[in-house]
């Protein structure tokens, strides 16, 4: 994981709450008086910034209010945009007994303890120097108690006389934005096509580098406006190809789509299971478990075309290098649409919230779109977007653009290097032919048969 962490911290030491408090409301009085004006201050809340980063999970994974075990680390994390020096204090309580938690800042370490049957109070942590802008870190862990947990924590108190700081962090919990902050910001990339063509097909390829594979990752190789399809990374032993078609009926639960607005699949491929998904928006799903590795190749086709009646089939060929085939995940009939490929993108998102805090890495590369009168035409040019989280400046460890022929996506892992929402990249020709595609044996499919050609 990538850490802009800060730089020649405040000495350790080890204190009780009130004499420390003391000192830094004189140190802040000092300060108040030599600026001339008020400090900043700013409430951090566990609930969308702070994750479980080490030990067992002490029922303090989901924001880390309250942890029983030692070996637990919750970490919460900040962004500054400028050097600035902070004052750090935690909220929070303790139901009965008494404990003693230790504080990492800068690698500093600092200590509080706890009393139980206090109400909830703020104890300060310490004082410390960032030196550039980027993502702050604190680690919380439990060092002794006599009770049944370390603490109930609610949030982190930041103080700063640095001139014009501004902190960001998820702020609220509004449309349940604690979760989708923790997940992390989403991103994609929006391919130009070609406006003067039909566009049939989509093939693209796409590559993750060791170790930015983590739980919860989904590398979306090829989108379009009505779907899906990519590589997922679903538990420590299980991995997934998927694709999905959305329903044009607008709903989270499938079981509410009409008959006649149900996506209906036509053929799947060997191995491919296949059912409705919902939660975000509804329709029908695929996906075939499969190993497939960081630092591998593997290629990706999708085709969509109408049927005469309305409706149009969307299809998708996936091929890895360990089989060195094309292979066939499903086929599906999208009803009341009308059309080939539009909105053609990718994208890179987390959807295990617990593992928000960890950086993952895709490399999307040689994009071909086919269309409707066999023509292939390379794929360029991309522009660069972010969800809700990223576009509210929630948080700020979103990248993406070009290496070389490839664009790139990351996220996650709270690295300094932001890249601009909209931005607009041209990846190098890559000096490859069209895809060596047998488009005729794929399209076997549509004559009933089970067709995986080489």
């Amino acid at each position: 994981m990538n850490q802009n962490l800060f730089g020649n911290p405040a000495s350790s030491h080890r204190s009780r709450r009130f004499p420390l408090a003391l000192l830094l409301a004189i140190a802040l009085s000092a300060a108040v008086q030599a600026s001339g004006r008020e400090p900043a201050s700013w409430t951090v809340p566990f609930g969308g910034n702070a994750f479980l980063t080490g030990g067992d999970d002490g029922s303090g994974g989901r924001g880390g209010l309250r942890w029983d075990r030692p070996e637990t680390v919750i970490s919460l994390f900040f962004h500054v945009d400028r050097p600035a020096d902070l004052q750090i204090a935690l909220r929070a309580k303790l139901p009965q007994g008494e404990s003693k938690i230790r504080a990492t800042l800068a690698g500093t370490t600092f200590s509080i303890d706890l009393k139980g049957g206090d109400p909830m109070g703020v104890f300060p942590l310490g004082s410390i120097s960032v030196e550039q802008a980027g993502y702050v870190r604190v680690d919380l862990q439990g060092v002794d108690k006599t009770g049944p947990v370390f603490a109930e924590a609610s949030d982190l108190q930041i103080s700063s006389d640095t001139p014009e700081l501004a902190l960001s962090y998820v702020k609220d919990n509004e449309a349940n934005r604690f979760y989708w902050g923790r997940r992390g910001p989403s991103v994609h990339l929006s391919f130009k096509m070609p406006t003067d063509r039909t566009i049939e097909w989509f093939y693209s390829e796409l590559n993750v580098p060791a170790g930015r594979d983590p739980i919860g990752s989904f590398f979306m190789a090829n989108g379009f406006g009505e779907g899906y399809f990519g590589m997922q990374v679903n538990s420590p032993t299980e991995r997934r190809i998927l694709f999905s078609v959305w329903s044009p009926y607008r709903t989270d639960n499938p079981r509410d789509i009409p008959e006649d607005q149900r996506v209906l699949m036509l053929a799947k491929g060997e191995g491919v299971r296949t059912g409705e998904f919902g939660n975000e928006g509804s329709g029908g799903q695929s996906f075939l478990v499969y190993p497939w590795k960081s630092g591998n190749t593997y290629r990706f086709l999708n085709r969509a075309t109408p049927d005469g009646s309305g409706n149009t089939i969307y299809t998708a060929w996936f091929h890895a290098p360990e089989t060195n085939r094309w292979q066939l995940i499903a086929s599906f009939r999208r009803p009341t649409t009308d059309k080939h490929l539009t909105g053609v993108h990718s994208f890179l998102e987390n959807f295990s919230d617990r593992h928000g805090w960890l950086e993952r890495q895709g490399h999307y590369g040689n994009q071909w779109a086919r269309d409707t009168s066999g023509r292939w035409h390379p794929i360029a040019e991309a522009r660069f977007t972010g969800d809700d989280i990223a576009r509210r400046g929630y948080r700020l460890d979103h990248g993406g653009g070009v290496l070389g022929d490839e664009f790139f996506l990351r996220n996650g892992g709270f690295f300094a290097d932001t890249v601009r929402l909209d931005s607009r990249f041209t990846r190098l020709p890559s000096g490859r032919p069209e895809p060596e595609v047998a488009l005729d044996k794929l399209e076997g499919i549509f004559a009933g048969l089970d067709s995986s050609p080489r």
